[in-house]
């Protein structure tokens, strides 16, 4: 039997139902779909599913309908609502009525891929909060944000109490900190938790498309704007708005976001005239946004205007009494999605660990231990699952996210270079057949890159199974 999640695909519209299942697929999801919402429910009833994803506009039953009929039987399954009619109001309304996120039409496989991996792996977290919460002084009791570290529980209180006003904060950070669990954080502890949260990554949306995903548009706004698009204001409107990486923002954008901020009301691409809306706005950088401004490449007024709470989340080695925390926490996590008993951790890894420097902060360590739960094959994790190296300096930091410089250097360190090359083709082939031989996304749960990735096969002389050739 797979250990792929399961999910339910529902859509009348049989190239859309398709299109979906087989991108869903190809991430590595084990997916089974319905035509129509009655039918969806039935086989909801049936089956086991880590999440639905559904079409808002069908005959008979709608998206709505799904959607409060999976929650009447589970409450706590996600459900991810599709649609190219979005409003304000419908959006609000499936919001408050359980849906884990909202996707306007058109989107990329990307798009979708990123919102069913950040429903699932929420879920997840949730279901751990009684859990982590019963141990007794261990972590802070609130969900995604483990710690024990007296500078971040100190940071945590701050937010609670500033979490109710609508001031505008900038949370700044070294990638991989969790700035974001910060930013849900303080919406989870504001009067505006029943309404949206929106988020936008300026740094991963080209520039020239960020005014229109920001703002919105109208229908015949400009070439191939067959339909109205409502903007993240909008659809953020009564509840949050999240800016990450807002140092990456286009200065000509920066200009009409302050318009934005100082006026509460947005101007869609092709609109007559502006529509009021009521956002709290939270940013994240991890970049010396004092040193942008001098290099005239962010505006001083935009940066006052969201920085009237300032936020510094401190790297991982600076809390250090948090890692093996953490650590113990994703093992966790990644042994209930892999249905595999969960292992302990040597101290030999423990020593490594704690005395890595830990460049990549939490999105690294969480990462080491998702590859070392994979490949310690039943017994404990050790130091040789870890890929880590005791001498670990700053000068690192340049490397993050290059995981297959650890491997291959891994490989050098003497008589252990033949069990680390068993150890890592094994690695590497046990998570090729958990995702059906997807290459993407095992490098992603790898860490290491697809070019990286099709070279180790070369070196095994082994032949991806799906291929025609």
């Amino acid at each position: 039997m797979s250990n792929a999640e399961k999910l339910l695909i529902v859509d009348d519209d049989q190239s859309m139902r398709m299109a979906l299942s087989e991108s869903l697929t190809s991430c590595g999801y084990d997916v089974e779909t319905a035509e129509n919402g009655a039918d969806a429910l039935v086989k909801f009833k049936s089956g086991r599913f880590a999440g639905v994803v559904t079409d808002m506009r069908m005959p008979k039953m709608s998206g709505m309908d799904v959607l409060r009929g999976v929650k009447r039987i589970s409450p706590q399954t996600p459900v991810i609502l599709i649609t190219a009619y979005g409003t304000v109001n419908t959006a609000v309304e499936a919001m408050k009525e359980g849906a884990s996120e909202f996707i306007m039409k058109p989107f990329s496989l990307d798009d979708l891929e990123f919102a069913v991996k950040n429903v699932l792996a929420a879920n997840v977290q949730a279901g751990m909060d009684a859990e982590e919460q019963s141990k007794e002084g261990a972590v802070y009791p609130h969900k995604e944000i483990i710690t024990q570290d007296k500078k971040i529980l100190e940071l945590l209180d701050m937010l609670k109490t500033v979490a109710p006003s609508k001031s505008s904060i900038m949370i700044q950070g070294e990638s991989g900190t969790g700035k974001e669990l910060f930013a849900r954080f303080v919406y989870r502890h504001s009067h505006r938790r029943k309404m949206p949260f929106i988020a936008v990554n300026c740094a991963a949306i080209p520039a020239q498309l960020l005014e229109s995903e920001m703002f919105g548009f109208e229908k015949g706004a400009f070439t191939g704007a067959s339909v109205k698009k409502l903007g993240k204001f909008e659809l953020a409107d009564g509840g949050t708005l999240l800016l990450d990486e807002i140092s990456e923002m286009d200065m000509g954008l920066q200009a009409k976001l302050l318009r934005v901020i100082q006026e509460s009301e947005v101007d869609r691409l092709g609109g007559r005239m502006p529509v009021p809306v009521d956002v709290r706005l939270i940013a994240t950088t991890n970049a010396d946004l004092q040193q942008r401004i001098l290099q005239k490449t962010f505006r001083s007024d935009l940066y006052y205007r969201l920085n009237v709470i300032p936020v510094i989340v401190p790297p991982l080695r600076e809390r250090s009494g948090d890692i093996l925390l953490l650590a113990d926490y994703f093992i966790r996590k990644y042994s209930e999605v892999n249905e595999k008993k969960e292992p302990g951790l040597t101290q030999d890894a423990k020593s490594i660990m704690m005395a890595y420097d830990w460049p990549g902060n939490v999105r690294e360590l969480e990462n080491v231990i998702e590859r070392a739960v994979l490949i310690c094959a039943g017994g404990p994790i050790g130091a040789g699952h870890l890929f880590l190296k005791k001498d670990s300096g700053r000068e690192k930091a340049a490397r993050v996210g290059e995981g297959d410089t650890e491997v291959r250097r891994q490989e050098n360190d003497g008589d252990q270079s033949n069990t680390l090359y068993q150890m890592e083709k094994n690695m590497i082939f046990d998570t090729l057949n958990k995702v059906n031989w997807n290459k993407t996304k095992a490098s992603k749960i790898l860490g290491i890159s697809v070019r990286t990735m099709r070279n180790k096969l070369n070196e095994y002389g082994i032949q991806d199974p799906n291929s025609e050739d």
